[in-house]
């Protein structure tokens, strides 16, 4: 009992320090760490590559959705704490320039009607290290899959000195149209069982979400996946796209966050909504 009420106040004490008044000081030594471990990684990335190629893309990538994931939750405790402090609960451009642009891009965004982080109370603590966790093992399981999926478009589609742009734009266009759909339903339904929801949940998740975060994959995708194909060895493919997807992995961390919170508050059980 001792020992939980000192986590606690451990806990709180680091939670309530910022840096500058608005960057949660936790996220920022978490974000260190993860760069830490992903640069020693990086400087010996060809000899563990040679000795054991998936291991090394499985721990590359655990890092790489650690990182994403905290860029995204720092996002979220940011605007967060701007809309608290501010007296009328609104975002000004004295309280948090960035956040109010991060607001107003969602906004105008025509492939979510939803927020990407809600104005709500309800959403995850200063840090949520259970929502870190199931970052960094979606991304350790799911690279094996990805490295031999690489493997297979090598295969199928050969880069030669004398043909190299026809079959990059195959690779390509088999990525996009194959991998891609899957590894989305991958995503929300791997997400959705491990914070403990059902059939009923990943139905409504993907319901939700699922089209627009295609939409915009497409929108993003296709000209990264050019560069990889045609310019990167296999060994640097999946870093390359992990790497450039840490972006992308914190989009669909706070869209992933914002469809819970929507949940929550729809939901009967929810202590926002007034029953009859």
């Amino acid at each position: 009992m001792t020992w939980e009420l000192t986590r606690r106040r451990w806990t709180r004490a680091i939670n309530s320090k910022f840096i500058y008044g608005k960057v949660p000081l936790l996220h920022v030594i978490i974000f260190f760490i993860e760069m830490a471990l992903f640069a020693r990684l990086s400087s010996r990335f060809n000899s563990y590559y040679d000795r054991r190629p998936v291991l090394t893309m499985m721990v590359s990538n655990a890092i790489l959705g650690g990182l994403a994931d905290t860029v995204a939750q720092t996002i979220t405790s940011v605007r967060l704490r701007a809309l608290r402090k501010s007296p009328s609960g609104q975002l000004s451009s004295r309280d948090d320039p960035i956040a109010v642009e991060i607001h107003e891009l969602d906004r105008k965004s025509p492939l979510n009607e939803r927020e990407l982080v809600p104005d709500s109370k309800a959403l995850p603590p200063p840090f949520d290290f259970e929502r870190l966790t199931r970052f960094m093992a979606y991304g350790f399981a799911m690279a094996p899959v990805q490295f031999r999926w690489f493997k297979f478009l090598e295969r199928c589609f050969p880069i030669t000195k004398t043909s190299a742009f026809l079959p990059a734009m195959k690779r390509v266009a088999f990525d996009q149209l194959v991998f891609a759909p899957f590894g989305i339903a991958c995503f929300f339904t791997a997400m959705t069982v491990a914070e403990g929801g059902g059939k009923r949940a990943v139905f409504q998740k993907m319901r939700d979400m699922y089209v627009p975060t295609l939409k915009a994959n497409f929108m993003v995708w296709p000209a990264v996946q050019i560069i990889n194909f045609r310019l990167m060895p296999v060994q640097f493919q999946l870093p390359f796209v992990s790497t450039v997807g840490i972006a992308w992995t914190a989009y669909l961390s706070l869209s992933n966050a914002a469809e819970d919170v929507q949940l929550q508050q729809n939901s009967p059980n929810s202590p926002n909504i007034r029953l009859p």
